[in-house]
């Protein structure tokens, strides 16, 4: 059987594309929030991205090792900006305010990303060993110390903290879904007022 042309080979071939990286965790992240994960396929997400597959398979084994990856992207830094705003000087509501902030930011500087990480929670969470510097692990340390400084009522700092933590976690459902309007930050001082009112219930 005859081969075929050399540039007809070479037309069939897709180059290799610049910066593939990036493009490729875009697509993943829209195929992944809109199809679910188990559903998409590498094909497509290389697809989506304009890349060939085997540009996917440079960067990562598969599509969970991405999935993963963009999960723990946010919910790392989640942790780092919540460390940093807890830590800082100032009151509790300031305190609150800040990491309520930074909250927010997060969510409206990639909302996609954010929305990955937020309906993914159940998911990819058992992958995350409990530590340190995780979000809830740093919520719950801190409630415990307000606690036991007299700040806050005496109660389960575990509670208290799935509490707080819902007001704006329930939040960012909501508009994933279309149903809160504007981008987060616009809501941030009812969020914090909503924080606030649950650690300072008895």
């Amino acid at each position: 059987m005859p081969r075929s042309p050399a540039p007809a080979r070479e037309a069939a071939k897709k180059p290799r594309a610049r910066n593939a990286r990036p493009k490729i965790e875009r697509a993943a992240l829209k195929l992944f929030i809109h199809e679910g994960v188990d559903a998409a396929t590498t094909r497509e997400i290389a697809e989506q991205a304009g890349v060939s597959e085997g540009a996917l398979y440079r960067h990562y084994k598969g599509k969970d090792e991405l999935a993963l990856a963009l999960f723990m992207e946010t919910h790392n830094r989640l942790g780092k900006m919540m460390m940093e705003a807890l830590a800082a000087e100032g009151s509790l509501d300031e305190k609150v305010g800040a990491a309520v902030s930074a909250y927010c930011q997060l969510a409206d500087e990639d909302f996609l990303l954010f929305s990955f990480h937020l309906v993914s929670l159940n998911r990819y969470l058992p992958y995350d060993k409990r530590r340190e510097d995780d979000p809830v692990s740093i919520t719950e340390r801190v409630i415990a110390g307000l606690m036991q400084d007299g700040t806050l009522p005496k109660g389960d700092p575990a509670v208290k903290a799935a509490m707080a933590l819902g007001v704006i976690m329930q939040a960012g459902q909501n508009k994933i879904y279309n149903r809160l309007p504007g981008p987060l930050s616009q809501h941030k001082d009812a969020f914090t007022k909503g924080i606030l009112a649950v650690l300072y219930s008895g």
